[in-house]
């Protein structure tokens, strides 16, 4: 099965800038991530993301999870599950191991739903 692959543009524009200031991300009292090195992602009407190293999350604050989802500006999205200050949350956190070109720079970066934790810029 092809899937369709598709060129952000006027109609949905995706453009990365990086962040500029330190990026934490808590859950709870638990640091999870800490970096200088974040990258914004702005995406159509969405909300900004915070791409992050994933050599800047604890490690043991996260684990693989079976989440997967498609993405045609991105590419195909693998899970974690966030682990760290209080009971484990499956697919909280998102990555594109191979994402397209229009997005490169996201690889080796991760994402985490904002519902499940505090994101702190400055």
């Amino acid at each position: 099965m092809s899937r369709q692959v598709l060129i952000p543009g006027p109609d949905h524009p995706i453009t990365i800038e990086p962040t500029g200031d330190r990026v934490v991300v808590r859950r709870g009292d638990v640091i999870v991530a800490d970096t200088l090195d974040a990258l914004t992602l702005y995406e159509a009407s969405y909300p900004p993301v915070h791409y992050i190293p994933l050599a800047d999350v604890d490690p043991g604050a996260i684990r693989p999870s079976d989440g997967q989802t498609y993405c045609p500006f991105k590419g195909d999205a693998t899970y974690y599950a966030l682990i760290a200050g209080g009971d484990a949350v499956e697919d909280a956190i998102w990555t594109y191991e191979r994402p397209y070109d229009a997005v490169a720079e996201i690889e080796g970066r991760v994402a985490f739903y904002a519902r499940n934790v505090e994101i702190t810029v400055g």
